[in-house]
């Protein structure tokens, strides 16, 4: 393996030093774990915090319910596993796109770590593991389990065909709103729908911030994003991604919790939602859209972003 191809001891190059998978966990696992980025915890952050949203906003309307600390658990558990799965897919099929970005040719596949066959068996596995956790919900939540694989599957090639792949990142990514809601309550409903959109707002908004990194090198390679599609314009997007996100999660939340004659209730979920805007608002006032190294820590600042609302909404269930 060449120096150029992959930073020291196999390390990804976004992932933080020192993480406990270059540091700690067995050589033989390292470039499996690296495939999955466990190295890099935020991707599961964002899968899981809309779960948390659609559990807690549900459990709010309804009330709690014993089995919702198993979904909560479970969901976390299947947010790993299935990103890694999701994680590893994408790896395999940009195998060649990622060898020709500076900030991607150290992944496990472009580097020699791993072969391709074997990425391809490692993603069957966590989604096998991912499947059994699954089958413990209700069964409405195992029909989308299920149905969710089909904008998994799809995402990785959305960058060849649509300057717009952030929105099938975020048809996948915030499933979970959906899922947790109807594990938790045995069907949909207008809610879980709104908070499934005011999630893919947010993933527009933080993932065209992380796009920027790449922005150079996509050009030169012909990969579209929302990024390159914006340009100078990025920052009007991105608050108009804002405001959406902020008034649909707190349509939600009025259309879930309005008639449960707990004003409080409701009071504190909208908090959640609002405060959900202001952190994005921040990260508007620190964006340079040509600083790499500010455009990653603003991305990953979005765990905060996301458990905001998760705290509220969890919060308003026994207030």
């Amino acid at each position: 393996m060449s120096e150029q191809a992959q930073t020291p001891e196999g390390q990804v190059a976004d992932a933080y030093r020192g993480n406990w998978v270059d540091t700690r966990a067995p050589a033989a696992t390292r470039p499996y774990l690296r495939l999955s980025r466990a190295d890099r915890p935020i991707g599961t952050w964002l899968l899981l915090l809309p779960c948390w949203w659609g559990l807690g906003l549900a459990a709010a309307a309804t009330g709690p319910r014993p089995v919702d600390l198993w979904i909560a658990a479970g969901c976390g558990i299947g947010a790993f596993l299935m990103r890694g799965a999701g994680c590893t897919w994408n790896d395999i099929t940009d195998r060649d796109v990622d060898g020709a970005v500076a900030r991607t040719r150290s992944r496990p596949i472009p580097s020699g770590q791993v072969t391709a066959k074997q990425a391809l068996a490692w993603a069957v596995v966590q989604s096998l593991v991912a499947l059994c956790i699954l089958l413990t919900f209700d069964r409405a939540a195992i029909l989308l389990g299920v149905i969710s694989l089909v904008p998994v599957a799809v995402y990785p090639f959305a960058k060849r065909f649509t300057w717009w792949p952030q929105v099938f990142l975020g048809l996948a990514f915030n499933w979970g709103a959906l899922l947790a809601w109807a594990a938790h309550a045995g069907g949909l409903g207008w809610p879980p729908v709104l908070l499934y959109l005011a999630g893919i707002c947010w993933t527009l908004f933080y993932d065209t911030i992380y796009a920027h990194q790449d922005k150079e090198d996509d050009a030169l390679i012909g990969v579209k994003s929302t990024a390159r599609l914006f340009g100078a314009h990025t920052k009007t997007w991105l608050r108009g991604f804002l405001v959406l996100s902020v008034l649909l999660m707190s349509a939600a939340a009025i259309l879930a919790l309005g008639s449960t004659g707990r004003p409080l209730q409701l009071a504190v979920a909208l908090a959640g939602a609002w405060g959900f805007g202001w952190h994005m608002t921040w990260q508007l006032g620190q964006l340079d859209i040509d600083d790499p190294d500010t455009c990653l820590r603003l991305f990953r600042a979005n765990r905060t972003t996301g458990l905001i609302p998760a705290a509220a909404f969890a919060i308003a269930v026994f207030v």
